[in-house]
């Protein structure tokens, strides 16, 4: 008989202490979003596909109530199905994520595990979760088009009513596929777009209006919250970021939203509404462009 000598993973004592990319803006969100449905009455379960080391995982399951069901879908240490997806966990994940240590990682804040499904995202296709039967999704697996279009697919399958579903990586220079989904999605798909962040985009297949007043019965600008309005896709969707006291918001992509003042403490000028959608919503990559070639305007005026 054999035995396991591998080393046991170290035990949180904090939800902070357990790695990850779920940064205070949508931590914030989600905790939110998902109190506002308990204290309207909503019900219904709540699905995760991608979970990493647990870190989003952990809050979603502060929020499960009983007769809800919390599932989560990752390949975690499985081989991948396909070559593209392979390289990719090699290349980010292969080394720290296991099962293991997501279900130690889980069982540090929860006496129970969430229903684990450890396979490719696509399985919930076949229809192990019910139609209408989700209050919330969280979508943060590949960064492959076909996979995340699958997902979204899957998420408007299973959402109930106002549901709302939370996509990650829309708008990294790294995830092309990603932003072709989501956008896709809007377009294509019914998929309306409520709140933006730096990481995560939030939308639903029910009323936008309905998910905007339980988003803002809070005062996210009186808490220090850099709040934005657009009109995209038809309808008025918000941009919401946090900017540290240095000026520095808590991600890399939420420094696109800017600190409220320019160098030496002078007030930043206000931009134009196309030039704060070029540089806000677009992927970071084009920002970059788009700020080169502003700069590179100016310098000419200037000669």
């Amino acid at each position: 008989m054999s035995l396991d000598t591998t080393a046991a993973p170290p035990v949180p004592a904090t939800p902070d202490d357990v790695p990850g990319w779920f940064f205070r803006v949508d931590r914030e969100v989600f905790s939110w979003l998902l109190s506002r449905q308990s204290e309207a009455g909503v019900t219904g379960d709540l699905l995760e596909m991608g979970a990493y080391l647990g870190r989003s995982a952990i809050l979603l399951g502060d929020h499960l109530h009983p007769g809800e069901t919390f599932t989560v879908c990752d390949l975690f240490d499985m081989d991948a199905p396909d070559d593209e997806n392979s390289a990719e966990m090699s290349m980010s994940y292969r080394s720290t994520l296991t099962r293991r240590a997501f279900e130690t990682n889980y069982q540090a804040f929860h006496a129970e595990l969430p229903t684990i499904v450890q396979a490719p995202t696509s399985v919930l296709a076949d229809g192990r979760i019910p139609t209408d039967s989700c209050r919330f999704v969280h979508i943060d697996a590949s960064h492959l088009y076909e996979h995340v279009a699958g997902d979204i697919r899957v998420a408007r399958d299973v959402l109930a009513g106002n549901g709302v579903v939370a996509l990650d990586d829309y708008r990294a220079p790294h995830t092309p596929g990603v932003h072709a989904a989501v956008w896709e999605a809007v377009f294509t798909l019914g998929l309306k777009p409520v709140l933006l962040t730096p990481e995560k985009f939030y939308g639903t297949w029910g009323d936008p209006d309905a998910v905007r007043a339980d988003l803002f019965a809070r005062d996210w600008r009186g808490e220090g919250f850099r709040m934005d309005e657009e009109y995209l896709a038809g309808q008025t969707c918000h941009r919401l970021a946090w900017d540290e006291p240095s000026g520095r918001s808590d991600t890399t992509a939420g420094a696109q939203a800017g600190s409220p003042a320019g160098p030496a403490g002078r007030p930043r000028p206000r931009r134009s509404l196309a030039r704060r959608v070029a540089l806000d919503v677009m992927p970071p990559v084009a920002t970059r462009a788009v700020r080169r070639a502003l700069a590179a305007g100016r310098a000419r005026k200037s000669d």
